[in-house]
């Protein structure tokens, strides 16, 4: 899960605070600061999520510190981006409770790969995925202007999918045996979501 990626959508990040109102709160999409050091290493050393961001190891503190002193970088040269996901209560608390990625920018065609999480666990299952995705999609096609965003989703992650689904990925195929597991490979589901500008 660990992407590099942001310069020039930094100060237009900055400027336009994206955010969704969920449930009285306020999601807003920010990019990465200093501060998020220890969360992003609890999060990327999070066993229980390796599988679906395909990671193999942890990941050190000094990497993560190298990558968001480098998070200032364009996504058109890094190819990636990750914005952290802050929500706001009515009191303007903002906690961080998560993260979502565009990965394998493409320029030439103009489309990602696009994953979230929600790690703050108490907080999944509450609508802040859905609001954090339309927010993302705002930002791409609007201000990055792509063409499309796809999501690679395994046949069993039912939660995902539904999520994905809701904030308007339709299902275009399978990758047959695509992610190894203990036991055997499973199968990934594959989702698109087209700019219909």
């Amino acid at each position: 899960m660990l992407l590099l990626g942001i310069s020039i959508q930094f100060q237009t990040i900055q400027r336009h605070r994206m955010l969704n109102k969920q449930n009285g709160n306020r999601v807003i999409l920010r990019a990465l600061e200093p501060a998020d050091l220890e969360i992003l290493y609890d999060w990327e050393n999070d066993r229980e999520i390796w599988r679906v961001s395909n990671t193999l190891v942890p990941f050190s503190r000094y990497i993560l510190q190298k990558y968001i002193e480098n998070s200032h970088l364009d996504i058109y040269e890094t190819k990636q981006l990750r914005l952290m996901i802050d929500l706001v209560d009515s009191n303007e608390k903002q906690i961080t409770i998560g993260a979502v990625d565009l990965f394998d920018f493409d320029p030439y065609h103009m489309r990602a790969g696009i994953g979230i999480l929600i790690g703050e666990k108490k907080l999944r299952n509450k609508g802040l995925a859905i609001a954090s995705l339309s927010e993302i999609i705002k930002y791409s096609f609007e201000i990055l202007q792509l063409h499309q965003l796809y999501a690679n989703i395994t046949i069993d992650n039912k939660i995902s999918q539904h999520i994905f689904q809701k904030a308007g990925f339709t299902f275009t195929g399978i990758k047959k045996d695509w992610i190894k597991i203990p036991g055997g490979y499973i199968n990934e589901n594959f989702y698109q979501l087209i700019n219909p500008v």
